[in-house]
């Protein structure tokens, strides 16, 4: 069993599949509050803005009953001089069970793993992976279609800097789907093909195609080196438009990760359509996504603090 999530690149289909079912389970009790973590303490170290994440973990923890630390960076001993490891140490004699981390280091969970003796969470690490968001979004389609095997799902925008992409294309492909990715050539690097998927520059062509169609947060913050001409070039061509909306096949599902820049990645037009009147069997599963996110990391604690318990 493993004992941390430092990405879904180090877990097995088994692995995956067991939080899947876990999640389930414990969708049928949310309305309740479970003891499972009931004296067990969960801890969050966000060194970079999050609100849905960290919010949901700490909703989660507090459901099964764990209590739950917000670690506030700002006002810590981290902003004097103290490292990392030594802080989490700190938090270790305290009795710390979980530690969940966003940083903008990639693959600093990696070198923390064999130094702590708690289970590490990664909420996201620069531009390497965001697991966490890739199990919340499985479960988020495989409560929909019921099974992921031969789905075709197209991921759209901003490729080459989200770590979304990188944690989804390891968990679609083993749970049976196929992945093709969107985007302008310059944020869609050629190298993701080693990785078993299809790339495109041509929105409207995948469009009709696709069973789930997964906008990606274009990212304002790391969008410094010139790589767009423009938002609103962006939007012209790879936003979810009004139009493009009628390129989609009845059955198929809207997604999108969080926080939504409306008219870039989508325009106001088609989010006003998509949640007054979306086209006959379209479903708009954002919101979901929020839901489910509270439900996975739940079950996510529990496998990863109780195991087959």
């Amino acid at each position: 069993m493993p004992r941390h999530l430092l990405g879904l690149q180090h877990w097995e289909t088994r692995h995956i599949e067991e939080v899947m079912e876990r999640s389930f389970f414990f969708s049928r009790f949310r309305e309740r509050k479970l003891d499972n973590l009931r004296g067990r303490l969960v801890a969050a170290l966000f060194f970079e803005p999050s609100t849905r994440t960290k919010f949901s973990f700490e909703v989660a923890a507090r459901w099964l009953s764990a209590d739950f630390y917000n670690f506030p960076v700002e006002l810590s001993s981290v902003v004097k001089g103290e490292t990392l490891l030594d802080t989490i140490q700190t938090l270790k004699s305290m009795g710390l069970n979980a530690l969940i981390i966003r940083h903008s280091h990639s693959g600093l969970l990696e070198w923390l793993k064999d130094r702590v003796d708690i289970s590490l969470i990664n909420a996201g690490d620069g531009a390497h992976e965001h697991p966490t968001q890739a199990l919340l979004d499985l479960f988020t389609i495989k409560n929909n279609f019921t099974s992921l095997q031969d789905l075709q799902v197209v991921m759209v925008g901003d490729i080459k800097y989200s770590r979304v992409v990188r944690s989804s294309i390891k968990g679609l492909l083993e749970m049976g789907a196929r992945v093709k990715l969107v985007g302008p050539p310059t944020l869609l690097p050629e190298s993701f093909r080693e990785k078993g998927v299809e790339i495109s520059w041509d929105l409207e062509g995948a469009l009709p195609e696709a069973d789930v169609v997964y906008l990606l947060r274009l990212q304002k913050e790391r969008q410094q080196n010139g790589l767009l001409p423009s938002l609103k070039e962006y939007t012209r061509l790879y936003g979810l438009t009004e139009n493009r909306l009628s390129l989609l096949k009845s059955g198929s599902m809207v997604m999108h990760p969080g926080p939504m820049n409306v008219g870039v990645e989508i325009t106001s037009k088609a989010l006003e359509k998509l949640d007054g009147d979306p086209p006959p069997g379209i479903t708009v599963s954002i919101q979901r996504q929020v839901e489910s996110g509270i439900i996975v990391r739940a079950a996510l604690l529990d496998f990863l603090m109780r195991g087959d318990r």
